[in-house]
């Protein structure tokens, strides 16, 4: 059964990255590169609706939020655009975990930006 899990859970990163490549495909209609891009961000980024620390629910958003927009986005991706992204996002992940410099520091800069702005906040609301 822990397999099962694995392989599920390693399937859907794969599909997870091949919604990365479909939004980088110029045969994509905007609105679905729209939604495969929120739905990606939103997998990819550590920042969740309902915080993981949270019991049960922290983990009801990933299970839900995550397949559901794939899904959603999958139903609005032109079928041979999709294949194609599978294809590569599986010869990609194959060969190695693939790593966007680009994206993480995006991420580390958002973070870094709502540590900023809290420190200011804090600050603001203890000198008054």
């Amino acid at each position: 059964m822990l397999t099962h899990w694995k392989a599920r859970a390693h399937q859907l990163k794969t599909e997870t990255f091949a919604l990365y490549l479909v939004c980088r495909d110029p045969r994509t209609p905007w609105y679905a590169r729209l939604l495969a891009g929120v739905v990606v961000a939103y997998a990819f980024s550590p920042i969740d609706l309902i915080p993981d620390p949270i019991p049960i629910l922290g983990y009801l958003d990933d299970l839900l939020l995550v397949p559901g927009g794939i899904l959603l986005a999958r139903r609005l991706i032109p079928p041979v655009v999709l294949a194609e992204s599978r294809e590569w996002a599986a010869a990609l992940m194959a060969q190695g975990r693939p790593v966007n410099w680009y994206a993480a520091g995006v991420i580390v800069l958002l973070w870094l930006a709502v540590a900023v702005w809290l420190a200011l906040l804090i600050r603001k609301y203890l000198t008054v």
